[in-house]
């Protein structure tokens, strides 16, 4: 449902339809993935999952792997070619960058060698500090 960070940016974006469709699915557990219309926002779908809150929510990792590969099979079963992800949970819910970094690029290099439809994923991060520690994060899993 719309929020802070995120999640409020994409519902505020996509109008008010977005929120009404959400709402049957509500509440959703860390690590599960639903997926709605776009609405307003120029893609044809939004996924949506619930990281899980660092230190409370546990195991954070296990969870936050969960959110990623359910979102990534919840695409590609819908014909989705590609998904662009925030860096889920390493804001609001404190999970620290690196870590979360970590688990994203080795949860992506596990599932998408097996999915069917998916064959870009992007990170679309706050900052360049973000952005730095995904890229050697990635480049630690390649190498």
């Amino acid at each position: 449902m719309p929020g802070g960070g995120v999640a409020g940016a994409l519902h505020s974006a996509a109008g008010p339809g977005l929120a009404e469709e959400c709402r049957p699915m509500a509440p959703i557990r860390p690590g599960e993935a639903v997926i709605t219309g776009a609405h307003n926002l120029p893609n044809r779908f939004v996924i949506h999952c619930l990281g899980p809150v660092y230190g409370v929510d546990e195991p954070s990792d296990h969870w936050l792997a969960e959110c990623y590969r359910n979102s990534l099979e919840l695409a590609d079963s819908k014909g989705v070619e590609s998904v662009a992800f925030p860096a889920l949970s390493a804001g609001a819910f404190g999970y620290p960058v690196e870590g979360a970094a970590e688990v994203a690029m080795a949860t992506v290099r596990e599932v998408l060698p097996r999915l069917e439809n998916v064959t870009r994923v992007r990170f679309v991060l706050f900052g360049v500090a973000d952005e730095q520690v995904f890229s050697r994060c990635l480049l630690s899993t390649i190498e």
